[in-house]
């Protein structure tokens, strides 16, 4: 029975190398009612991205003018030169007509979508050991050595951050790992706190003895 619920806003972080864009990718094509998020910025618009279906393309004025009214639930100003943020009305425009929507981010972010948005989900993908992370990133073959070891440095210092998120998913097998994201979403979406609407049918409703 469709309870009519609003949709999981689902913040999902990890490190470089961990596969958290495959998973998200695998989640959209596996659910067809789950959104990507999609975030505003001030860079350029690259050859082939779109606004709207990339990213919202906005000049630094327009952005300065979405932070003072408080339209984003989160922003950063990336080495002083382009803005990112998540625009507020287009996640919640969505989570409203019942659509879960992803919100790949890192860990800056991701806490300051839990202040801003205390009702979203936040997952951390890790990968099943630090060896195998390193390996993954050799593997991409797009980095210099130098770069793979920034990388691996700072997927630590994100790391320091998992117990600070709702659950943790273990990125060893793909299926396994969406499947598992996937049970969380069910799981969320049967909490008490999340069915006041049922809750309300089943005994404000004409069946009461």
């Amino acid at each position: 029975m469709k309870q009519n619920r609003k949709g999981l806003l689902l913040v999902v972080s990890g490190p470089a190398g961990v596969g958290k864009g495959t998973i998200d990718t695998a989640l959209i094509e596996r659910n067809p009612d789950m959104k990507m998020s999609i975030s505003a910025t001030t860079r350029n618009p690259r050859p082939g991205e779109i606004d709207g279906v990339h990213y919202f393309f906005k000049s630094s004025e327009e952005f300065e003018r979405m932070i003072e009214n408080d339209e984003f639930l989160e922003y950063m100003h990336v080495f002083n030169t382009n803005y990112y943020g998540t625009p507020r009305l287009f996640v919640e425009e969505e989570l409203k007509s019942g659509h879960d929507v992803i919100l790949e981010i890192d860990v800056q972010g991701a806490m300051k979508i839990r202040d801003s948005y205390p009702d979203a989900v936040l997952i951390f993908i890790a990968p099943p050991s630090m060896s195998e992370l390193k390996a993954r990133l050799i593997g991409r073959g797009t980095e210099t050595a130098d770069a793979v070891e920034k990388r691996y440095a700072t997927a630590f210092d994100e790391m320091r951050y998992m117990d600070r998120y709702d659950y943790i998913v273990v990125n060893n097998v793909v299926d396994v790992a969406v499947c598992r994201v996937e049970a969380i979403i069910e799981a969320e979406k049967c909490r008490t706190v999340r069915s006041e609407a049922l809750i309300n049918r089943l005994l404000g409703g004409s069946e009461k003895p």
